[in-house]
């Protein structure tokens, strides 16, 4: 089992940023990768960047070169940072893990998922 906690949701004006965090308690022993996902109202959930135990990142391409992700070892947790933010980055986020590598950003292949974090972008 994998417990999963974000924070550092908000409000924010188009063009600002902000980091997000989850915090990663459990068995994080093997090899597991916590992504980052949004879903904002009528819309499917989208994965937006995810990182190993091994510290390799996969984004998506849309998003790579604002949004980057990283990990904390020493808190066991994982960040993501939000750059130039747009409106229509306004959505619920929400981290989630799954045990083995960190090559799909597939939501169905998620086990595990925190009870996620708004965050609004106004222009």
């Amino acid at each position: 089992q994998v417990q999963l906690a974000e924070s550092g949701g908000g409000s924010v004006q188009a063009g600002g940023s902000l980091r997000l965090s989850c915090a990663v308690s459990g068995n994080t022993y093997n090899s597991i990768c916590v992504a980052w996902f949004r879903q904002a109202p009528g819309k499917e959930p989208e994965g937006v960047a995810g990182i190993g135990s091994d510290g390799s990142t996969v984004y998506a391409g849309s998003l790579k070169g604002r949004f980057t992700v990283s990990k904390d070892d020493t808190k066991n947790t994982r960040h993501l940072q939000m750059n130039s933010l747009k409106p229509e980055d306004t959505a619920m986020y929400s981290c989630a893990a799954r045990f083995g590598s960190c090559s799909t950003l597939s939501f169905s292949l998620y086990n595990y998922w925190g009870q996620g974090t708004q965050v609004t972008v106004s222009s």
